[in-house]
């Protein structure tokens, strides 16, 4: 990270924690919900299909910029669909960072080249080993790792949904990280049990037997860019919520935190670890502030 933006990022955390303040800092463009996959635990893939154009996403990038976001994410459905003429994500990514935004990422399932050196982090889908992470999501497993292999820079970081199809396959993913050309670390989430994905989610048991696996494979020296002191507020789903630092903007429309927050009990059962860790943060718990400060300034 440049020493700007850890001055930017640091200035902005003080004056949330001392002012509660809930001016936004981290925004997300949903560039289009088209997917390419039909995942078992993903309740945003296709439901309009609708590939927004450039001029929209633009705006709403302007929009989070405006509104004080530094951290900006570009998300799907599956954001290397997105295209609007000559102009691909590529081009987004570059122009996101020409307006000022100090990080941008990208959210993928993987499926497509890895060609984007400008992503500050490829937040790349992997759900377990190959058969769990195939029941999931298709038969994509080899093609996401032959995709990595092939990849032009060393900006990817796993991002795995931890359900009850791949819960004993945490330390999979952690050594895979460790061991893969091209990839930094790996982020987890709970599963968010949607109304048509219940069944998917952990019990309070599971989860602690999760991040008992997290905990053990940090200490092997895998690289996972989650914070240890997070993991007692998300076993029991007591952290703050909603994030007032988060945004998403979809078709125009901002919602604070994420999509899902207008789906009614849903916040009392996010698994958004990343979530815990910034309300955590913003309410001035120094664990959280410490931890979060060596790890982002190892991995970003």
């Amino acid at each position: 990270m440049k020493l700007s933006s850890f001055v930017h990022f640091a200035s902005f955390g003080v004056k949330t924690i001392l002012f509660r303040k809930k001016e936004p800092i981290l925004g997300t463009v949903i560039v289009t919900d088209k997917c390419n996959l039909k995942c078992k635990h993903c309740s945003v893939n296709n439901i309009t299909a609708v590939v927004h154009p450039y001029e929209k996403v633009r705006k709403e990038m302007q929009t989070l910029y405006d509104m004080g976001v530094r951290t900006l994410f570009f998300c799907g459905g599956e954001t290397f669909l997105w295209r609007d003429g000559k102009k691909t994500l590529r081009d987004l990514v570059i122009e996101a960072k020409e307006m000022g935004f100090l990080i941008v990422n990208v959210v993928t399932n993987g499926t497509f080249p890895i060609d984007l050196p400008e992503a500050d982090l490829i937040l790349l889908s992997l759900d377990g080993d190959r058969e769990r992470h195939n029941t999931i999501r298709g038969n994509t497993y080899d093609t996401i790792l032959e995709n990595i292999r092939n990849a032009t820079a060393s900006n990817i970081c796993f991002y795995m949904a931890i359900n009850q199809i791949n819960k004993d396959y945490v330390d999979h993913v952690c050594r895979l990280a460790r061991d893969t050309e091209h990839v930094k670390a790996v982020s987890f989430n709970f599963h968010t049990p949607y109304p048509d994905t219940k069944e998917l989610a952990l019990s309070k048991e599971e989860k602690t037997q999760c991040c008992d696996t997290i905990k053990r494979m940090m200490n092997e020296g895998c690289p996972v860019f989650n914070l240890k002191s997070a993991f007692p507020y998300l076993i029991e789903n007591k952290f703050p919520t909603p994030c007032h630092q988060c945004l998403v903007i979809e078709d125009g429309k901002i919602s604070t935190c994420g999509r899902c927050i207008e789906v009614p009990g849903l916040c009392e059962q996010c698994g958004y670890f990343f979530v815990a860790e910034y309300t955590l943060l913003f309410r001035g718990n120094v664990k959280i502030i410490f931890e979060m400060l060596r790890t982002y300034l190892k991995y970003i």
